[in-house]
């Protein structure tokens, strides 16, 4: 069967050949009689491939023996309170940028459960369509939380905000996750969501650099401590032991596309397509986002009115592209251009896009 051109924004498109060795190994994995999702968490078989995981995603980042991976459970969205929880105390207030829907829930999850936040900056009042350039922190500011990517409005941070010294960096990084080099020396705590970049829903990998254990607040719940995950090497209760062994596979297709430099190469590439058809002087598509915080992952963009978005999602279904119906929080359209979207589906979009313009404008 042939494959479409993949636009969802999650759970989304994956490499084929990732997807073609999992089949290999699915009903019997490297000769061992089970495949992954029978084998026991505490085997050394298995042992050996929530290992490499760790090992590539240090490598990838380029972390030294001061940073940890941690693969957990809950979504990005339990790390909304997680992080709260750990590091957000008495007289300490966590600080927030809102640039979208998720940077939102962060913010009021910290609210609710009973922890002192401040906004530093937001992009509300604009619906969200630019990254804030400036910002104002609270006195005795816990850290500092930013979304780095926007998936329902199609922004993305391109630079990393300053912070002054002693003050955490910490960042939801779900939807744009390895798909291009950072300073990760400026933040202290990375988490990302599985299935924007690498695998498939129901793991949440975290970066964490190790002197923020020293910062947890006591007490804990036990499923909401760093330290308990990091001692028992993210296997302190059954991990998603699939949704891992994907990631990992993951991890080395990215590294044998030459890792993150070359990654974000193409990821330039491909959204060019897209954006030189919302910047043709056709006025037929309007992006939502502004020019200078537009995103690499998310593109999104309205029509002339809702009949021509929907006409336009059904007749790219038709043509073999799917997942473009935007978010119902802004309507229009969105394609999603994660690592994995081959080069040719972007630029079957961008000549369909001008195709459907020249049919409808």
């Amino acid at each position: 069967m042939e494959r479409v051109h993949n636009f969802n924004a999650g759970p989304a498109v994956l490499p084929e050949a990732v997807l073609l060795e999992a089949q290999q190994d699915l009903f019997n994995y490297k000769g061992q009689g089970m495949s992954v999702m029978e084998m026991s968490h505490r085997s050394k078989e298995y042992e050996a491939i929530i290992f490499d995981a760790h090992d590539r995603a240090k490598r990838i980042y380029g972390l030294g023996d001061d940073w940890e991976v941690l693969f957990l459970q809950g979504g990005a969205t339990m790390q909304f309170y997680m992080v709260p929880m750990a590091y957000a105390a008495e007289g300490r207030i966590a600080n927030f940028i809102n640039t979208g829907v998720w940077a939102t829930k962060a913010y009021k999850e910290a609210r609710k459960i009973g922890k002192a936040v401040h906004l530093a900056a937001s992009s509300e009042a604009d619906k969200f369509n630019h990254i804030p350039k400036t910002f104002t922190l609270s006195e005795n500011p816990a850290y500092l939380h930013i979304t780095n990517n926007n998936t329902i409005y199609g922004t993305e941070w391109h630079f990393d905000p300053e912070v002054p010294a002693g003050v955490p960096l910490i960042a939801d990084m779900s939807s744009n996750f390895m798909s291009k080099p950072i300073d990760i020396q400026k933040y202290s705590l990375v988490y990302a969501g599985a299935q924007k970049n690498v695998g498939p829903a129901g793991c949440t990998v975290v970066l964490i650099r190790k002197d923020m254990l020293d910062k947890m607040n006591p007490g804990l719940p036990t499923m909401l401590d760093y330290k308990i995950h990091l001692d028992n090497q993210s296997m302190h209760n059954t991990p998603p032991c699939f949704v891992i062994y994907v990631i990992g596979l993951v991890e080395k297709w990215i590294e044998n596309q030459g890792g993150l430099a070359a990654v974000y190469k193409n990821n330039i590439a491909k959204a060019k397509y897209i954006y030189d058809v919302l910047d043709c002087d056709c006025g037929f598509y309007k992006g939502h986002a502004q020019k200078d915080s537009r995103s690499l992952m998310n593109i999104t963009f309205r029509l002339p009115n809702e009949e021509l978005e929907d006409l336009f999602v059904k007749e790219a279904k038709k043509n073999g592209m799917v997942g473009l119906k935007g978010h119902r929080d802004v309507g229009g359209c969105r394609a999603s251009t994660y690592n994995a979207l081959p080069l040719k589906a972007c630029q079957d979009l961008a000549a369909f896009m001008l195709d459907f313009a020249k049919q409808h404008g």
